[in-house]
């Protein structure tokens, strides 16, 4: 797997883990709370995965890649909080600062993105990063308004469900752009595949 698949691969593998967690974090009718407990287990794992995936494609150290690695320990700590026993309080804590690193990292990702040449895709790409970010924060304020023993209503769900959009959405651009890339590679290999051979020949005139 070569960097430019690694990086679709990766792209979607965390937006369907930001979507299973979303499911996760929606209160349902036909899902018990441990299945739903589950699958917020399973999206954050795929978030972490994908992040991480992502990060590795950067060769050169800079704040998409920083941004990435951090959203991965996010997604880490987040999970710590459901999966070992602590108590609700501390498992409280973990939720709200894996949601707020995962912002963190999200907004160093975007800010490396305004340093692009401007486009569509870039502008699309700033929107579905950005949308992420307000998604954490919004699950981070929906734990903080939590731990004060008040209710944070549908705060969490809205919050998870537009860092859902937002990775989806990021993972369209990036799939758009590696395969123009790739277009763009195959007809400069074939232009220059189809250039004319030149030979020296020597022409004799005719007597």
């Amino acid at each position: 797997m070569n960097n430019e698949q690694q990086l679709v691969f990766g792209s979607w593998i965390q937006a369907i883990g930001t979507t299973v967690a979303a499911i996760g974090a929606t209160p349902s009718k036909i899902l018990s709370e441990e299945q739903l407990e589950g699958l917020s287990v399973i999206g954050n794992v795929g978030q972490a995965v994908g992040n991480a995936l992502i990060a590795d494609t950067i060769e050169e150290f800079d704040l998409t890649k920083a941004g990435n690695e951090i959203q991965s320990i996010g997604n880490l700590t987040v999970i710590s909080g459901i999966v070992i026993d602590f108590d609700e309080d501390t498992k409280l804590n973990l939720d709200i600062s894996g949601n707020l690193l995962q912002a963190l990292g999200g907004s160093a990702a975007v800010s490396e993105t305004f340093n692009e040449d401007p486009s569509v895709d870039v502008l699309l790409a700033i929107y579905g990063d950005l949308l992420q970010v307000i998604g954490n924060s919004l699950q981070a304020i929906a734990g903080i308004i939590e731990s004060k023993d008040r209710d944070s209503g549908n705060i969490n769900e809205i919050g998870s469900w537009i860092q859902a959009i937002g990775s989806i959405l990021a993972a369209l651009v990036t799939s758009k752009e590696v395969t123009e890339n790739l277009e763009e590679n195959n007809r400069n290999n074939q232009n220059a595949f189809a250039q004319p051979r030149t030979t020296n020949r020597t022409h004799f005139p005719f007597f």
